[in-house]
């Protein structure tokens, strides 16, 4: 699913706009952010793809959501 990712005055936030929602990154599998998975705070689970470290935000980048299906 395309997601958009920002920073703003609160922290990171994703915004999904096929669901018209928007949601605050509550933790992240990896410190550079690319590669690996964030959860929202309402509980998603989003794989990230990989891309260089120093891609600048925002940016609208296809994301799988993942969790139920896995159990993470």
């Amino acid at each position: 699913m395309k997601v958009m990712l920002r920073r703003n005055d609160r922290g990171l936030s994703v915004y999904v706009p096929k669901k018209d929602l928007e949601q605050l990154v509550v933790a992240q599998e990896k410190e550079t952010l690319w590669g690996g998975w964030v959860r929202l705070k309402n509980g998603w689970v989003l794989e990230l793809p990989s891309m260089e470290n120093d891609t600048k935000l925002p940016i609208t980048v296809n994301a799988r959501r993942i969790g139920e299906e896995e159990g993470v």
